[in-house]
Order: C-alpha cells, then sequence, then structure tokens
C-alpha cells in the first residue's frame, strides 16, 4: 500500500440500539488510527439513539437517520459514501479494541497481496465483560467454501478496490451477508488472520447470533448452491451437524448475556 497513512472508513448500521450504542461509536473515535472516518447509518430509531448520534456529529464524518430496508442495506448505504481505502463495519451492539485499526492497516501496509485481514474477537455480555473468545482461526476460500468461516465480522478489515469489484452486499441475505462477502473476496484475494483481539462480539437476547442463529447456516447454503455446490459435500455435513446442535448452541449464547435489528 503506497500511501504511509490510509484513509480507513468503518460504518455503522444500527436499529433501536441506543443502549449499546454509545460504547460502540466511542470504541471507534478513541482509535489511535487518526486517519479515520466513522459513518452511521440508523434506520430512523425511536430509542433514544438519534440524540446520542447528534451528540457525537462533529465527530462523524457522515451519518443519517431514515427509515431503510435493513441492516445489509443500511451497510451498502455507509459503504457507499466511504472514501478509504480501507473499510469495515462495525455493529452497534459491538466494539473495537484499542489499536485495532491502527494494527490491521500495519498488516495490510506490509502485506500488499492480502485482500482481507481480521483479527481475533471476544464474546461480550450486555456490561462489556468478556464471556469467551470467538473461534476465530485461518482460513482461505477453500475453507470457507466447506464451512469453516472463522473470520469475526466485527474484527475485519478489507480494502476498497476489492469491495469496489466485489460488492455490494447481497441484501437479500440478512444473517450471512458477510459470508457471502468474505467468499467473493477470497475468489479473488488472499486473506490473513493476525492473532491479537481486535473486537467485542455482544451476545443479549434482542441480537441476531442469540435469537435467530439458526436462520444463518440456511443462508450460507445459498451461497454454497449459488457457487454449484453439492450436496454431497463437507459443507452440507457442518449444515447438518449445526442444526442437530442449534437448539444448544442458541441456548448456550442466550445464558451469555442479557438485553434489534443490528445485534450481533
Amino acid at each position: 500500500m503506497q500511501n504511509a497513512s490510509p484513509l480507513v472508513s468503518i460504518v455503522t448500521p444500527s436499529f433501536n440500539q441506543a443502549a449499546y450504542l454509545e460504547s460502540c461509536i466511542q470504541s471507534v473515535l478513541e482509535q489511535d488510527y487518526r486517519h479515520l472516518e466513522y459513518i452511521v447509518v440508523d434506520g430512523a430509531s425511536t430509542d433514544g439513539s438519534l440524540d446520542l448520534l447528534e451528540r457525537y456529529a462533529d465527530r462523524l464524518a457522515w451519518w443519517v437517520s431514515e427509515p431503510d430496508a435493513g441492516q445489509t442495506a443500511a451497510i451498502n448505504k455507509g459503504l457507499s459514501q466511504a472514501k478509504g481505502e480501507i473499510v469495515a463495519w462495525l455493529n452497534s451492539d459491538d466494539v473495537l479494541y484499542p489499536g485495532a485499526v491502527a494494527q490491521a492497516v500495519e498488516v495490510l501496509q506490509a502485506h500488499p497481496e492480502i485482500g482481507l485481514v481480521y483479527g481475533a474477537a471476544d464474546y461480550i455480555d450486555v456490561a462489556g465483560r468478556r464471556l469467551g473468545r470467538f473461534p476465530s482461526a485461518s482460513t482461505d476460500y477453500t475453507r470457507l467454501r466447506r464451512g469453516y468461516v472463522h473470520i469475526p465480522q466485527q474484527a475485519a478489515f478489507f480494502r476498497a478496490r476489492l469491495w469496489k469489484m466485489v460488492g455490494p452486499l447481497d441484501e437479500s441475505f440478512h444473517f450471512a451477508m458477510d459470508y457471502d462477502l468474505w467468499v467473493r473476496i477470497a475468489a479473488i484475494s488472499p486473506i490473513a488472520f493476525h492473532n491479537h483481539r481486535w473486537a467485542g462480539f455482544r451476545l443479549h437476547p434482542g441480537g441476531k447470533t442469540t435469537a435467530r442463529d439458526d436462520l444463518c447456516w440456511p443462508e450460507m447454503l445459498r451461497v454454497h448452491r449459488r457457487l454449484g455446490g453439492s450436496r454431497l459435500s463437507l459443507f452440507y455435513l457442518r449444515y447438518i451437524i449445526r442444526r442437530l446442535l442449534g437448539p444448544a448452541w442458541r441456548l448456550r449464547l442466550a445464558l451469555g448475556g442479557k438485553a434489534g435489528r443490528d445485534g450481533s
């Protein structure tokens, strides 16, 4: 990467997440990497989120609060405004850890062949207390196609030029839009895991991972089929296993935290 200090754009989609939104905003604005623009796309929240956004308005590169077509559309809207060479999105109930952006930039600068870099993430509760660790691990296009995702979306940063090549997010997806994007990026560029904790992945009853995790794998299956994947595949085996283990997994997540749309 030729620019010694590339602009990084981070987008936060939000809807009625005032309980967590300020922590999310602060975690971005308090990063020690200064060449950063922050964009917030709110879906006309009615829970006090607008007051928070107005309070931070002078520190945001762009923000809007208006009805939209959901989280995926909000992310696309925000990324359409982004000017950075490196981009990411952070849901409004999650947080970035100090130094995350600077470390991501450092990796991408040192390895110009890498299109996407991701770090590790913690599961955190409503109060931000650490519950455990997301199963982050190295993956690539082949393993992604087999269902080995291991990429915490909260801790992922990718080059804007690749977004322009393979984006936008498919707005028919409500749960696996990140998996769909990772597959598209990995098909044309190496991706890399940096084993440092970059983000907190909040679990709460209103969050999508906690409440409707059973709907994520069927959307991933759509990606698998679209790319010509067979039923006689490791991906299908993992899908079946996940369906069998789903109730126990959702119970585990539900017990991990307390608490809309943009939940993890």
